[in-house]
């Protein structure tokens, strides 16, 4: 039996969590691009929206690199926090970028709640403390990446919702 504060940094160990998750996000990425064709037209009508379908994809693919670049054998924890911390703030710079395009102008009302703005950067930010954890060799390692992948997880099926279901109302 291996210890947690062992587990935290050996990501062998973590070898079930990366693969289901992985390949739960490449599903969920397929079923998106599905939703996306089916209501582009609805979609970019709304000046927010193709950014919003933008970063669900995005989190999306945070969730896949991380279990992809996890599933590297022999892959020191070192070299796998660099990875994650380059997805991070790729991720986040993108994000960023997003949401500096989808502000609003002066005297218009906001379209996303500072909410949903929050739970995406939230969903990203627990990737880069993972990176930065393993370079480190201490403050919880992998485990930061359970938070990370169930808020992107979360907040890319929220994204989705609105993108299938909730524009046609």
């Amino acid at each position: 039996m291996i210890d947690a504060a062992h587990a935290a940094y050996a990501p062998e160990v973590w070898h079930d969590f990366f693969l289901a998750t992985a390949g739960a996000a490449a599903a969920l990425a397929g079923l998106l691009f599905v939703a996306i064709s089916i209501n582009l037209e609805r979609i970019l009508a709304y000046p927010w929206l193709p950014g919003r379908a933008g970063e669900t994809i995005l989190l999306l693919m945070c969730t896949l690199l991380t279990g992809a670049f996890a599933l590297v054998p022999g892959q020191r924890a070192e070299v796998l926090g660099v990875e994650l911390l380059i997805v991070a703030a790729v991720a986040l710079g993108l994000i960023t970028a997003t949401e500096v395009r989808a502000s609003p102008g002066p005297g218009q009302v906001p379209r996303r709640s500072i909410v949903v703005r929050a739970l995406t950067i939230a969903a990203v930010a627990p990737l880069a403390i993972a990176g930065i954890s393993l370079i480190a060799g201490s403050g919880g390692g992998l485990y930061w990446l359970v938070p990370a992948v169930i808020l992107q997880l979360a907040v890319a099926v929220m994204n989705a919702w609105v993108l299938l279901v909730e524009i046609v109302r």
